[in-house]
């Protein structure tokens, strides 16, 4: 059964920095395009980063270029979003999801398979 398990959230002061890790089971994540996307209390769910099978294109929302990495190692089968510079509007519930589309498409509807998601919290 194709499982996507992130973790690494929880409670980080503004400015401080998160690694979050999306590892799969089930299947291999070198032929999907992997997402990271988050929602917060009362908002619709949104495309933070999103990378191509191959890794070598990357899709970053404006609100955390600059701040945000996404990269993947396919020999962990697992993919990892750096997030430094930390705001209180970057809290959220944070997901991967996978996608048979090519490229770093961040469309929702693009992404068959999503986890269940980890807590990301910035608070002082």
């Amino acid at each position: 059964q194709l499982q996507l398990v992130e973790s690494g959230g929880g409670l980080v002061q503004p400015g401080g920095s998160l690694r979050l890790s999306c590892a799969a089971s089930g299947f291999t994540l070198y032929y999907y395009g992997i997402g990271w996307f988050r929602q917060a209390p009362g908002k619709e769910r949104e495309g933070v980063s999103c990378i191509s099978l191959s890794g070598a294109s990357r899709n970053y929302a404006d609100s955390v270029k600059g701040r945000f990495t996404i990269s993947r190692d396919n020999a962990k089968n697992t993919v990892y979003l750096e997030m430094n510079s930390l705001k209180p509007e970057d809290t959220a519930v944070y997901y991967c999801a996978a996608t048979e589309k090519w490229g770093d498409t961040c469309l929702l509807y693009d992404y068959a398979y999503w986890g269940q998601g980890t807590q990301v919290t910035v608070s002082s």
